[in-house]
């Protein structure tokens, strides 16, 4: 009977000994699967927002309550990115998504070791300085790019304005994607034999007196996805719409804004697309390095169906009304 008391004993033990351990193990596991993503977003305007609700939504319709996102705002201010990042860097959050080109530069400064995913970034070679390698860039950095064709933008002027002569091209000479998009469009409607000539302005301030000068010389005005000129919109059309010189641009909240007509993507799916890949680098261990940048699909022509009326700009069938 000693006997048998005192294997029941050991064995109740060895039992409570391995609960202990699966505990902890289950207990560990569980760790291992919650996740602080840090986001920061460059300004707000509803392209931006868009990409960030798509990138949360994708998280969370894979991770659940799994994800915790640490949501912050610069407000368009430099000295705020840079703190914003600082702090998701020293709280050590297992991914930062950088939405826009000035975000993604100072998270790239920040940090070479968390994975930095960027959204509504146009170029990541101009935003990062460095050549990509199959289409990643080698780093700890990947994302997805907003990039709509931009030969295509500079065929819809034409197709909209067969007698265009003067371009003004409006955009902000501190963001480098614009430059970089301003770069491009010149080089296309100089193919075209339509002149155009460059309107930059710096910040918020100039914006109104900047496309002043330009709707002075210029038959249409072509804005690129610029931050600076989404959250001005008001501004811009406040001197367009007297002036009767419409605006082709990069995006459809600009469009909604101040422009006639764009070639624009979905940042919604923009940001979506990021989302998904930041589920398979948190989930999967995708190694972020070797992620091809990923680009946007299916660009569409839309309109604004308001100030096409007012400045008496007809479309094609194809376009969709915004």
């Amino acid at each position: 009977m000693k006997t048998i008391k005192k294997i029941t004993c050991i064995a109740l033990v060895l039992l409570i000994a391995m609960t202990a351990v699966f505990a902890g193990g289950s207990s560990e596991s569980s760790a291992k699967k919650t996740y602080k993503v840090g986001i920061c977003q460059f300004v707000q305007h509803v392209a931006l927002d868009s990409a960030t609700q798509g990138f949360m939504d994708a998280l969370k319709e894979d991770l659940g309550d799994s994800v915790t996102f640490d949501n912050q705002n610069a407000s368009g201010d430099m000295s705020t990115v840079t703190t914003i990042v600082n702090s998701l860097v020293s709280n050590k959050v297992d991914l930062i998504l950088a939405n826009a080109t000035p975000p993604l530069q100072v998270a790239a400064a920040a940090t070479a070791d968390i994975p930095i995913l960027g959204t509504s970034v146009t170029d990541y070679e101009t935003a990062l300085d460095l050549k990509l390698t199959n289409g990643a860039t080698g780093i700890n950095i990947s994302g997805a790019s907003d990039l709509a064709p931009l030969d295509k933008q500079a065929q819809m002027i034409v197709e909209l304005f067969p007698n265009v002569k003067n371009v003004g091209l409006i955009y902000c000479s501190a963001e480098p994607n614009s430059v970089y998009q301003i770069d491009q469009m010149e080089a296309y409607l100089k193919q075209m034999g339509i002149k155009s000539t460059r309107y930059a302005f710096t910040d918020s301030n100039d914006v109104a007196s900047v496309t002043e000068a330009a709707c002075k010389t210029s038959d249409v005005l072509y804005i690129p996805t610029d931050n600076t000129a989404a959250s001005c919109t008001e501004a811009i059309r406040n001197v367009i719409e007297p002036a009767k010189v419409p605006a082709v641009v990069g995006e459809e909240g600009i469009c909604k804004g101040c422009g006639v007509a764009t070639l624009t993507i979905s940042y919604y799916d923009l940001g979506y697309t990021t989302g998904k890949m930041a589920v398979e680098i948190l989930k999967n261990g995708a190694d972020v390095s070797k992620m091809p940048i990923q680009y946007a699909a299916n660009p569409i022509k839309k309109y604004n169906t308001e100030l096409c009326s007012i400045l008496g700009v007809k479309v094609p069938s194809d376009y969709t009304a915004i």
